[in-house]
């Protein structure tokens, strides 16, 4: 049995479970989660120079296991939406005072973030929807710190227009 690099090893560890976290909420399965990110984690050591030598190693990963993911969705006959309605929903509505009131919000959340352009949809369902700090998510995308910043603010102007919550100019 050949023993895998160093630096794969190193980089499956770091990132193995930042992969599922986010695969799980798009494919609403952790079993699933795990095949994909598996199948691109295989993808990637198959190809492992070929990474080292891309000019992002982890902005080429990232994009290796969203198509993994979205291709086992699609295989499993599934419409291909990152972060599931009904799991955002769930979310939501988890500690709502007024659940009605709450649902029809997060409904019209969840279609904003769903239109933001890709890059700007990825910061927010990593920052937002799981949890992931400023630098985490820098190094999951593969970006620095401040183009989260520069991005997730972009977002944030983008989602206030879509909702009507950007501030009349005075």
């Amino acid at each position: 049995m050949t023993e895998l690099p160093a630096d794969f090893r190193a980089f499956h560890e770091l990132f193995r479970g930042v992969y599922i976290h986010w695969s799980e909420l798009y494919l609403a399965n952790l079993a699933d989660a795990e095949e994909a990110v598996d199948e691109a984690f295989e993808q990637l050591y198959l190809s492992w120079s070929d990474v080292l030598e891309q000019e992002n190693p982890n902005a080429y990963a990232w994009v290796v296991v969203k198509h993994r993911t979205i291709d086992l969705a699609r295989a499993r006959g599934r419409r291909p939406t990152v972060v599931d309605q009904a799991a955002f929903e769930t979310a939501a509505l988890r500690d709502a005072v007024d659940p009605i009131g709450e649902l029809s919000e997060s409904m019209h959340i969840y279609t904003a973030i769903q239109a933001l352009p890709e890059r700007q949809h990825d910061v927010i369902v990593l920052q937002y929807c799981l949890g992931y700090s400023t630098q985490e998510t820098a190094d999951i995308l593969g970006v620095t710190p401040a183009g989260v910043r520069s991005t997730t603010r972009y977002a944030r102007h983008r989602l206030q227009r879509a909702l009507g919550l950007d501030k009349e100019e005075r």
